[in-house]
């Protein structure tokens, strides 16, 4: 996959780059794996904003992507690697032997026509899933189970990927792309190979529209407020008005933000630098 870069005709060219989407082997999406998501803006329940900078955007359909993988032992074939526009990555299309399709995650290098397969005791290729206990010590793997049989919840965005460091009893330890070295059950499964557009990172967008097409709405800096808006808002002139912090005072710099109280902890043997 490869960047698409513009000739400077107009301003927001100059420094536009996209991905030329050259491994898009099908356009149209599978009818009976969509599902219609009406937008909800950033808003819960009762109408309040809960998530800022949300709203507008092109109009999308919810693709259903499968990451549990419980169609064990059956083999399926990559019909198609298609674009999702609710995701970094790309989805692979495939075509299990009983006629059913779905989606799947696209790791990097698998093809059409190709074949995989989720089991306890299938090869560890890319794009196969099978428990942690049975993929060997260093393989890079994704869609990484918590708990047994939920599906993968872990390493999904576009050009990510996990090791796998070593076993210890029930325990497997998993280096995260963030570098945290974290204990997962060795009955969870995995997807062998890294998840596949890895150009992703190296988009930019290279004009305030792009973003709109992206359902991402207007940031408006908290000096320019007033101090009933934002902690950092009024002043004379370009007050700093203190440390950089969010509307409800949570520093952005320097304090540690997660739960020391937090249930999880316990399965972190090594933090992220």
């Amino acid at each position: 996959m490869t960047l698409k870069i513009y000739r400077p005709t107009t301003p927001s060219n100059r420094f536009r780059a996209v991905i030329a989407n050259d491994e898009i082997t099908k356009s149209k999406p599978e009818k009976r794996l969509l599902v219609h998501g009406k937008s909800t803006a950033g808003r819960n329940f009762a109408g309040r904003i809960t998530v800022r900078h949300r709203g507008g955007g092109c109009r999308r359909h919810h693709r259903l992507v499968d990451f549990k993988r419980d169609k064990l032992d059956i083999a399926a074939k990559v019909a198609a690697i298609e674009y999702d526009p609710g995701r970094s990555a790309q989805i692979a299309l495939l075509y299990y032997a009983d006629g059913e399709k779905r989606y799947i995650p696209a790791p990097l290098g698998l093809k059409v026509g190709m074949t995989v397969v989720a089991g306890d005791a299938v090869d560890p290729a890319v794009g196969n899933m099978l428990p942690l206990e049975k993929i060997p010590l260093g393989l890079t793997i994704h869609n990484i189970e918590l708990e047994p049989g939920k599906g993968g919840q872990l390493v999904r965005g576009a050009g990510m990927g996990a090791i796998l460091m070593a076993r210890e009893g029930i325990w497997a330890h998993v280096k995260m792309p963030s570098g945290e070295i974290r204990m997962i059950n060795i009955k969870c499964r995995a997807t062998i190979g890294q998840v596949g557009n890895l150009e992703h990172e190296t988009v930019i967008y290279g004009k305030a529209g792009a973003s709109r097409w992206r359902g991402i709405r207007p940031t408006v800096r908290g000096r320019a407020m007033n101090p009933v808006d934002h902690p950092l808002g009024g002043g004379e002139g370009k007050a700093t008005g203190g440390h950089p912090r969010s509307p409800w005072g949570q520093y952005a710099k320097g304090e540690k933000t997660r739960n020391v109280r937090r249930r999880s902890n316990r399965f972190i043997v090594s933090r992220r630098k």
